[in-house]
């Protein structure tokens, strides 16, 4: 009788041992050539669809609260998403190049088995954030509801006061939930016609709302006559800590980079489409945000930040079928965003993450789903209800991945410098480039741990605690410190103690020989047997020899 568990295992090569098992699934090796399908135009409106959403079109909301102008804080949001590209190209690098997800090109840094805990951190924050951003999403669900059936918004309470939220809210919640599953289920190198449908969608909802409140407010408002009330010193911390805002608002999306860029036709897909996408795309949406935020303040006497809280305005009172229709259809394309949001930042990332970890039973699908499900019961609106500082909590997250990011990118340009052997990331063989010391790669812990202790002193103050002034200081800028104590303690410890492979030339090249034979599984497992009993190459032999000269 067959043993009930195979029914649970997902799609992996015949005939490999447990511990083989544990490494490598349909999704966890290279992404194979007939699904590497997304070129310049999808990347393209990838960003552009991305940008689009609720976080984005609030950022500048907060630093116009610490006093700047404006146009000071829109250059903060061209600044710090212009700085996020270099980041997130250095790190997408080897997965455009070597068709791995993050979690593959994570053993490269941290090690086979030390690898476990950076995605599990990602993996379980891909959770938490897939319910949040799912909470907010229900927002979005209600104002489309009471577009279309005003009644709903007076749909009677049956749930206790300590659930801590409402049965209308539940129901909207729940919906949008319900109507996010289906697209969790395609695979990545299909979600693309999603996004491409998306970036035709919202971007032509958000110049209609740009427009409809400037025409109702009769011009562009107070806040952009508004000047800043900061100067000097404390004008450039401001700044400082918005840039790396913006950086952090990108810090998952930074470090799962591989697993979009696995998927491109060609490498130069993911470098020049990015650079510009980003920052042009989250610095118009946030731009739309300014004024539409600025007419708001005309039309209700405050300013209103949420765009779901003020398309709820609109319906106030006994808007003409007009109005409701507006709403409607700007209600729908920010769902699709915040849908949108969750594949990009969460659900794909948390699939491929959660893959990793349990690759016999859990691909980058059930990942998904799983993320939803945990996302679902946790109950976000309690987490973000219950706890003011549950979002700076969220954002101070952004600490640990720099220091993530920091490790990774230096082991790709620095210490092997494009040298790989791609073969040795699905084998637990001693003589492997990334086994290490019993699987794990002290020196990567070593610089994690040291781009964390950098910050942690002004993490405490964030959440309230007192601390010294050059500590909140130094956390304004924590991205940019996390990232760079980590790079440079890693290739200091690489130095002094060197790994093999360390290599003193740059060439993208993979010395396993792996995709010799991508033609067909048989012929690749083949190669792969071979690569594997032969040991190294000449030509790696040569670079191990000359960094033992060096």
């Amino acid at each position: 009788m067959k043993n009930p568990v195979r029914y649970l295992e997902v799609s992996h090569r015949p005939g490999i041992t447990w511990t083989q098992s544990f490494l490598e699934n349909e999704d966890l090796v290279p992404v194979p050539l007939e699904q590497r399908t997304w070129g310049h135009w999808n990347f393209v409106s990838f960003w552009v669809t991305t940008s689009y959403n609720i976080n984005t079109w609030m950022i500048v909301s907060s630093m116009i609260q610490l006093g700047m102008s404006w146009w000071q804080a829109w250059i903060c949001v061209w600044i710090g998403y212009g700085a996020t590209t270099p980041f997130l190209i250095m790190n997408s690098r080897p997965g455009a190049l070597f068709h791995i997800t993050f979690p593959v090109v994570a053993r490269t840094s941290f090690g086979m088995w030390g690898c476990l805990w950076a995605t599990l951190n990602r993996g379980a924050m891909a959770c938490i954030w897939y319910g949040v951003q799912a909470s907010i999403g229900g927002g979005c669900v209600l104002v489309m509801l009471r577009a279309m059936w005003p009644s709903i918004n007076n749909l009677p309470n049956h749930l206790p006061v300590s659930a801590g939220i409402t049965t209308r809210d539940f129901l909207c919640f729940f919906l949008f939930s319900l109507i996010s599953l289906p697209f969790i289920y395609f695979p990545v190198h299909k979600i693309r016609h999603f996004f491409t449908v998306k970036s035709i969608v919202v971007p032509i909802a958000g110049v209609t709302y740009f427009v409809w409140c400037i025409v109702k407010a009769n011009g562009l408002g107070p806040i952009v006559r508004q000047p800043g009330t900061i100067h000097g010193s404390k004008l450039a911390w401001a700044m400082l800590a918005s840039i790396t805002s913006c950086l952090s608002n990108l810090s998952t999306l930074i470090v799962n980079g591989p697993d979009f860029a696995s998927r491109a036709t060609y490498p130069s897909a993911v470098a020049i489409p990015q650079l510009v996408a980003i920052p042009v795309g989250f610095g118009l949406i946030s731009f739309i945000g300014i004024i539409v935020s600025s007419s708001s303040q005309v039309i209700y006497g405050e300013a209103i930040w949420s765009p779901v809280d003020l398309l709820g305005r609109f319906l106030d009172g006994n808007p003409s079928h007009a109005t409701r229709f507006g709403v409607w259809f700007i209600s729908v394309a920010f769902i699709l965003a915040q849908i949108g949001t969750n594949i990009s930042a969460n659900s794909v990332s948390a699939g491929c993450d959660l893959t990793s970890l349990f690759p016999r039973f859990i691909n980058i699908r059930r990942g998904g789903y799983i993320a939803a499900l945990v996302g679902f019961c946790m109950c976000p609106w309690n987490l973000l209800s219950s706890s003011n500082q549950f979002t700076t909590y969220l954002s101070a997250y952004a600490v640990f991945l720099s220091s993530i990011a920091g490790v990774m990118v230096t082991e790709y340009w620095v210490v092997r410098r494009g040298h790989y052997r791609v073969a040795d990331l699905y084998t637990t063989r001693r003589d492997g480039w990334y086994w290490y010391t019993c699987g794990i790669n002290w020196r990567a812990y070593a610089a994690y741990f040291a781009g964390i202790l950098i910050n942690v002193v002004g993490l405490v103050g964030a959440v309230g605690r007192p601390v010294p002034v050059a500590a909140t200081h130094i956390y304004d800028i924590s991205y940019f410190t996390g990232f760079g104590v980590s790079a440079v303690v890693y290739w200091l410890v690489n130095v002094a103690f060197p790994v093999v492979g360390a290599s003193r030339t740059f060439e993208e090249v993979d010395l396993s020989g792996f995709f010799e034979a991508e033609s067909t599984d048989t012929e690749k497992s083949s190669v792969v047997a071979e690569k594997q009993s032969i040991g190294h190459s000449k030509r790696e032999e040569e670079v191990v020899v000359n960094e033992v000269r060096e």
